[in-house]
């Protein structure tokens, strides 16, 4: 099998149009050679029969100077050259050969680089050791090559002199590429913007803000699963929310929270679920789902979160990123969606948890995420999407008699290793966003609040209540009094003190 031919020419592959005719190679070729069960790269690798490199969204083209030998060992040798390292592409093509046809692969070039990662990957990914005595060379070899994809510092794998730099754990092992959007972020330093704006506001009004901002990303969170809950129940989580980072995660806190979010539990099933599960709709005749996504195995949830758990705990690395770090983690587990309900509430939580532990909100106010995320709600769908999509395609299931759905193949490394790049640029998006529009308006909005109030307290020596009641009406009616609120809650104030109000109000709300 290892000597099969995968180079093929292409114009079209897999319904898309490739930027010119080329020769596909790399992942995409050995995928469709061997018909792995699993979708394809986010890029394919084609080489142009023109001396030209360049790249689109969904190709990296080659020029014709680095065509290569057509075997299965010098398609890998490119794929990790150029394509960087994809798990579940190894986990697939180590299920598939023979432990022979592995080794017989290894011995083409048993101390060469590439080798060597091949090597790594099969024990580490199988947790089987294969028949080929320790290396005793001298020199080491990150495993991921750092130009193309995030790693953490590593540890050293002595018997194949490969420095193991993999941001997981077998049970879970998402990657990310280096992308322009997540370099210039990361270089940014925007929390270190944050952190400067904040030094120059007054411990009083951060802690308002703080409490005011909790309110707005539990009642965001809410939203975003098409709930408006009571305002003492978006309170009750907003607590939770503040309380992220406080307590070391695990499947005991995460069942924990999931009380906190759902309020009546007569008719969830609460706990990790022990039944299949799915995303979507039902067929309006038939009751027949119809998924958008399908969730993990019930049999393999166990498994998945301590994978989950164990490698949040690695990536607590501080040379990791904490919002790359928060993507992986909590991306990860509304891929896994381990409970019958509330796990869109505990994905969110899980993004203010991480930031907390890797100490991005030392400064007490927490990050609202969630409005900025139900302000880019279809974008976030669309991320969500990109994940959960192409694996329909590769997943068996049957419909049980109350209408869910019933996995039938083997599916579990769909949930171990995935390409986390689109979240974490969409999480970047929202942390930014976040820190440089929904903060700093909060806060604006309270010193402009403070500024109106003492005016009313100087001149109308107002009850707070009332003052409040007052605000709310004039943001309501683009600050004027309604004929209403003259007619009633305010109707002692004379003319000309509504003129004045409405003067100021206008002066400091909308003017500046």
């Amino acid at each position: 099998m290892i000597f099969n031919r995968f180079s093929q020419k292409i114009s079209v592959f897999h319904g898309m149009q490739a930027p010119e005719e080329a020769t596909l190679v790399g992942y995409g070729a050995i995928i469709d050679g061997l018909q792995l069960g699993m979708p394809l790269p986010a890029q394919l690798a084609i080489i142009s029969d023109k001396r030209r490199r360049y790249s689109t969204e969904k190709w990296k083209v080659f020029s014709s100077k680095n065509i290569f030998e057509d075997s299965l060992y010098k398609h890998l040798v490119f794929a990790l050259k150029y394509e960087g390292i994809n798990l579940l592409f190894f986990k697939k093509l180590f299920e598939t050969l023979s432990e022979k046809d592995s080794v017989t692969l290894l011995q083409l070039e048993p101390t060469g680089q590439y080798s060597r990662k091949i090597w790594f990957l099969y024990e580490w990914l199988l947790q089987k050791q294969l028949p080929i005595d320790d290396l005793a060379i001298k020199n080491f070899v990150p495993l991921i090559d750092t130009k193309m994809q995030y790693a953490i510092t590593g540890t050293r794998s002595v018997r194949h002199r490969i420095i193991n730099n993999l941001p997981g754990t077998p049970e879970f092992c998402p990657l990310l590429f280096k992308t322009d959007k997540l370099e210039a972020y990361i270089n940014a330093n925007v929390f270190d913007k944050k952190n400067t704006f904040l030094n120059n506001i007054h411990n009083d009004v951060l802690k308002r803000a703080s409490s005011f901002l909790l309110l707005k990303d539990s009642k965001a969170s809410f939203a975003i699963e098409g709930e408006n809950p009571a305002n003492n129940r978006a309170i009750r989580w907003g607590k939770a929310i503040g309380q992220a980072g406080d307590k070391t995660l695990s499947i005991y806190e995460l069942e924990r929270l999931q009380q906190i979010v759902i309020e009546n539990s007569r008719f969830v099933k609460m706990g990790l679920r022990n039944q299949g599960g799915f995303v979507g709709e039902h067929d309006r005749s038939t009751g027949a789902p119809i998924p958008d996504h399908i969730s993990a195995k019930q049999d393999d949830l166990d498994v998945l979160l301590k994978g989950l758990i164990e490698t949040n705990t690695l990536l607590q690395d501080k040379s990791y990123d904490a919002v790359l770090a928060a993507a992986t983690i909590a991306f990860g587990f509304v891929f896994i969606h381990p409970f019958v309900d509330g796990n869109g509430r505990l994905h969110r939580y899980i993004i203010h948890h991480v930031l907390a532990k890797k100490q991005m909100t030392q400064q007490g106010v927490i990050f609202p995420i969630s409005a900025s995320i139900l302000d880019k709600i279809v974008d976030y769908k669309n991320v969500l999407e990109s994940y959960s999509h192409p694996l329909l395609d590769h997943m068996t299931w049957t419909e049980t008699t109350g209408h869910n759905v019933e996995v039938t193949n083997h599916t579990i490394d769909f949930y171990r290793y995935f390409d986390a790049t689109k979240e974490a640029e969409f999480l970047y998006d929202c942390v930014a966003d976040t820190l440089e529009r929904v903060i700093p308006e909060e806060v604006n909005y309270l010193l402009k609040y403070d500024a109106f109030k003492r005016y009313m307290d100087n001149h109308f020596e107002m009850p707070d209540t009332l003052v409040a009641l007052l605000v709310r009406f004039l943001e309501q009616n683009d600050g004027k009094f309604s004929k209403r609120a003259l007619e009633k809650e305010f109707s002692e104030l004379k003319k000309e003190e509504v003129i004045a109000i409405e003067a100021h109000y206008n002066t400091i709300f909308i003017e500046d």
